[in-house]
């Protein structure tokens, strides 16, 4: 039987969604893509705005409407789990609180079917077992070259414009010692890059020693080879051992802020726990240890609270940075959040304008960042191959073709000279 994963949303859905894959490939369901045909599609959704819930039922429709059973979980699986039910077809819901239970789904569909049940029967007679936020342990990766590794799930931050936090509940962080176990595995199993990742992974263990010193720990008992990525790094926990952690040459030269606005006025509306100063710290910092890296960033136009001269304030802080790439929100409302109802809401066509004005200075960014890479050494992992061409991701998180690289495999690190869109080997 063939099995299908879509997912939406953050680095750590992507981390859980592999995790799922990897165990029905254990059973022997052949994981196919979403645009291919499946028996099963599992629908990993996100609730972060309405766009991405608007995403998820249209897939759910498309999925349902070629018969095959779909199973839908995630964050909005959470919160929504009526409105989701009755999109109709062969559907089952497994709230995020169950996720990891879709882990054994595969070994009851198998026995289930031995016993005569057909396969939405199967589903639908799954009784989740007990199960932990950190049972994903995925040892090989169906859709990536890379590595992913769970190290927190929840967040203890409320802020204003986020149900995240509703969703996923309070902060919990993975032991440091099965950190270091779980990625010295991955590394084992040939994986030469592994992204660490969480719902707030600056909040690992944010009253105890921290993400930089599970990451000081974990650096030394990897090869000199292997390679870590970071998902995006609220700013409020960014400290000096982190810093300090991320200098290492183990970590690759690429980060994500979600900034959100540089307004401290706004942030403080928002309920963000840090100011404008700390973001500028945050970014020197990060370019004194490493150079040039690939520094990305969230932003939301049109929070509430924002007026011109605040919208102004984070186009020039931006600007000013020099961040290689903005990923742009327009401020949506969200239920059970406290600027659901806020009265100081932008309209929406200011909004749409300034974010369409973010957009265009992302472009402008990216192509002055990409500029100023011309003729450096930078380190490529092998994604895919096509015409006996390869294809891959530098570490500062530049996608090119790799020219050279013939005689070598899918996952391999390796070195080059970039220059427009293609690194040589030399």
């Amino acid at each position: 039987m063939n099995l299908a994963v879509y997912t939406l949303g953050c680095r750590l859905n992507q981390c859980e969604s592999e995790a799922i894959a990897d165990s029905f490939a254990k059973a022997g369901f052949t994981v196919v893509g979403e645009e291919g045909s499946a028996d099963i599609y599992i629908v990993n959704t996100c609730t972060v705005t309405a766009k991405a819930e608007q995403k998820a039922r249209r897939m759910i429709r498309l999925f349902a409407s070629r018969g095959a059973s779909v199973v839908v979980t995630g964050c909005y699986a959470q919160m929504a789990h009526k409105e989701l039910e009755a999109l109709g077809g062969k559907l089952h819901i497994v709230p995020l609180e169950r996720k990891a239970a879709l882990l054994s789904l595969a070994g009851h569909i198998n026995a289930a079917m031995l016993s005569g049940m057909d396969l939405d029967g199967a589903i639908a007679s799954f009784t989740e077992p007990t199960s932990s936020v950190f049972d994903y342990e995925a040892s090989s990766f169906s859709y990536h070259s890379r590595a992913y590794l769970k190290v927190q799930d929840g967040c203890d931050n409320e802020c204003g414009y986020c149900r995240v936090h509703i969703a996923r509940g309070h902060s919990v962080s993975l032991a440091r010692d099965e950190v270091i176990r779980r990625a010295l595995e991955l590394e084992e199993a040939g994986f030469n890059e592994i992204v660490l990742t969480g719902v707030n992974l600056t909040m690992y263990d944010h009253e105890g020693e921290g993400l930089g010193g599970m990451m000081l720990a974990l650096i030394p008992r990897l090869k000199p080879t292997t390679r870590l990525r970071l998902s995006s790094m609220e700013p409020d926990h960014i400290d000096e051992r982190l810093i300090e952690a991320v200098s290492s040459p183990n970590v690759h030269p690429h980060f994500h802020i979600p900034l959100q606005s540089a307004s401290d006025k706004v942030l403080e509306r928002s309920s963000r726990k840090y100011s404008r100063s700390h973001l500028e710290w945050v970014i020197s910092e990060l370019r004194r240890v490493k150079e040039d890296p690939f520094l990305a960033c969230d932003v939301i136009a049109g929070l509430p609270g924002e007026g011109e001269d605040e919208f102004r304030q984070t186009v020039d802080f931006v600007s000013s940075m020099g961040f290689a790439a903005l990923h742009v929100f327009p401020f949506s409302p969200r239920p059970d959040t406290a600027l659901y109802k806020a009265r100081d809401r932008v309209a929406e066509r200011v909004r749409d304008e300034r974010a369409k004005e973010l957009r265009e200075l992302s472009d402008r960014l990216h192509a002055a960042y990409v500029a100023r890479q011309q003729g450096r050494r930078l380190e490529v992992l092998l994604e895919k191959r096509e015409g006996g061409l390869w294809h891959g991701t530098t570490g500062n998180y530049l996608k090119v073709d790799v020219e050279g690289a013939a005689f070598l495999s899918r996952g391999a690190i390796v070195s080059g000279i970039y220059r427009d869109g293609s690194v040589s080997l030399c």
